[in-house]
């Protein structure tokens, strides 16, 4: 009886009541805070634009498209510039990739509506060269394009290189010449050649910051003087050491350029124990220095032991150095003489041989060291501790397998990582094997 006689109370409103109510319940259906179902009422077609544009931003492209198709309204915002400045074109063969391809139609409509609007855009293809083609092809169609930043990814092996090297030029050119306003471009590992390049610095000398070119073997080093000598305002450049050379480092440290930032060198063994690497002189080394005294030189090594003759005989300003094979105790020993200006340093392997020495040596020298890695090594608890003593605090970065550390008379691992953590300032273990 009582719920019969609250349902009769709640059935007799006044007019004014009756208003009230609707009204309370439009705002908050408008407000989308109602707890019934506010959507059930709601004009979704007549939200503010810029509403429904930071809505599209959340989705990812297939819903995007999707959401496209609710009303004429949402679908006019999906043609918004905004939401057509950064895009990522992922081109695979459907039996042979992982990647979710970009539909066929939705790239023509691209081409055809928003080829002027595309300011960052990346190609990631995966191992088969039809879909390297593909990208091609796009980049072909971007007659109107007004890019900015233009990067090149290959998932797995590098299929761009399959692409026959006129097709890729003539597609990249498209963009060169269109564009005029380029300021990055990642293009590792592709058949990128030195007229390319000549297009390139024509058309976007005044705007290129960033050029990675790493693994492109149909460069000369007279195509990438050409850059160094025209892009003046040139902030960070990747490339492999084949193309280094004095003259380039030179151009680069001419008054008429900015500060470069970064150099990363890619130093990798073509034909293993036929390859014999040229020197840098010191003089240009010392150039480059002077007139971008904060720039970091990054190099990356992948050769064998006996490939390592030319390098660090003399002080070399690099700042970051990667082993990815085996390196010597002579070579490491070395750098601890002839780098100064160590950051960083990442040791894959080196063998049997105790590095207690060659770690201490680079401690004392390298003043900046902040962080260090070793993989398949040999250190003494005793010699590690000596070496993180020296450099104290100021390693930020501290990655060392527990198969590193051999226990001596003074130190086993268990009071190891006590000392070291007390001379860093903070709690520190040794990195362990995963076990799978």
């Amino acid at each position: 009886m009582k719920r019969a006689g609250q349902k009769a109370v709640a059935g007799t409103e006044t007019p004014e009541t009756s208003q009230t109510s609707k009204k309370q319940k439009t705002s908050l259906c408008d407000s989308g805070f109602g707890e019934s179902d506010p959507c059930t009422s709601m004009d979704w077609g007549s939200l503010p634009h810029h509403v429904i544009l930071r809505v599209f931003q959340f989705l990812t492209l297939v819903d995007r498209a999707r959401a496209s198709s609710v009303c004429r309204r949402w679908n006019e915002v999906f043609h918004i510039p905004d939401l057509w400045r950064r895009f990522e074109f992922e081109l695979s063969q459907p039996a042979t990739s992982y990647l979710k391809s970009t539909h066929p139609d939705l790239i023509q409509q691209i081409i055809k509506r928003h080829a002027d609007h595309l300011q960052y855009v990346s190609f990631k293809v995966d191992s088969s060269t039809e879909s390297a083609e593909a990208a091609c092809d796009i980049l072909s169609q971007l007659v109107n394009c007004s890019i900015k930043t233009l990067g090149l990814i290959s998932t797995a092996k590098p299929s761009f290189m399959n692409v026959s090297k006129a097709h890729f030029a003539s597609a990249l050119t498209v963009v060169f010449v269109n564009s005029k306003s380029l300021s990055s471009i990642k293009i590792d590992d592709t058949p990128l050649d030195d007229p390319s390049l000549k297009v390139l610095v024509a058309n976007n000398s005044d705007t290129l910051k960033l050029l990675k070119m790493s693994s492109c073997p149909h460069v000369s080093p007279a195509g990438i003087l050409c850059v160094a000598d025209q892009c003046h305002g040139l902030k960070e450049l990747a490339l492999n050491y084949y193309i280094l050379s004095d003259e380039l480092l030179l151009a680069l440290s001419s008054e008429k350029h900015v500060d470069l930032e970064h150099l990363r060198i890619d130093v990798v063994s073509e034909n293993p124990g036929q390859v014999q690497f040229h020197t840098i002189k010191k003089q240009s080394w010392d150039a480059l220095v002077k007139h971008s005294p904060k720039v970091n030189i990054v190099m990356y090594f992948f050769l064998y032991e006996d490939e390592f003759d030319a390098f660090f005989r003399e002080e070399t300003p690099v700042t970051h150095l990667y082993f990815g094979r085996a390196v010597s105790k002579a070579m490491l020993g070395r750098i601890g003489m002839n780098c100064p200006r160590l950051i960083e340093l990442v040791v894959c392997a080196n063998g049997l041989q105790p590095l207690d020495d060659e770690l201490i040596q680079i401690a004392e020298r390298c003043k900046n060291l902040t962080a260090m890695g070793l993989g398949e090594c040999e250190v003494t608890c005793r010699g590690f501790i000596e070496f993180v003593k020296m450099c104290g605090g100021r390693l930020t970065q501290l990655s060392i397998m527990e198969e590193v550390l051999i226990p001596d008379s003074d130190y086993s691992l268990d009071r190891l990582h006590l000392e070291v953590s007390k001379h860093l300032g903070r709690m520190w273990f040794p990195d362990m094997m995963p076990t799978w």
